[in-house]
């Protein structure tokens, strides 16, 4: 577990100098074309509490889109087809973004997907 929650750090850190720098484009392209590999099975619920501990360890605070991209891409490097979700509501306007596997939200609470309308999925 130690060195999950390592990675998921190292992810944390790559999508926040992505975010930090404004490159929003170049980090969707890496969420999109990051690769399910088969050679690691971590089971999605031990990913998502690695990215949780992470999170605690993060010296900021990780906002939904850098935590979403970051579980996203280190699902997907331990074997699972996670899809990032981008979703905003009209009122108040608010923009989310939120993880998936098999069309259930994984990082967040299940009711996100009917609070917000998804504007792409990733």
């Amino acid at each position: 577990m130690f060195f999950l929650v390592l990675r998921a750090l190292t992810e944390l850190v790559r999508v926040g100098a992505y975010i930090s720098r404004g490159d929003f484009s170049p980090l969707y392209e890496r969420v999109r074309n990051s690769p399910v590999r088969t050679n690691c099975r971590q089971s999605c619920e031990t990913v998502c509490r690695a990215m949780n501990m992470a999170c605690i360890w993060y010296w900021r605070q990780a906002r939904c889109l850098q935590r979403s991209a970051a579980t996203t891409c280190l699902l997907r490097r331990c074997g699972t087809p996670a899809q990032m979700v981008i979703g905003t509501q009209r009122m108040p306007f608010k923009a989310h973004a939120w993880v998936e596997v098999e069309g259930k939200v994984v990082n967040d609470k299940p009711h996100v997907k009917d609070a917000y309308m998804v504007l792409d999925r990733c």
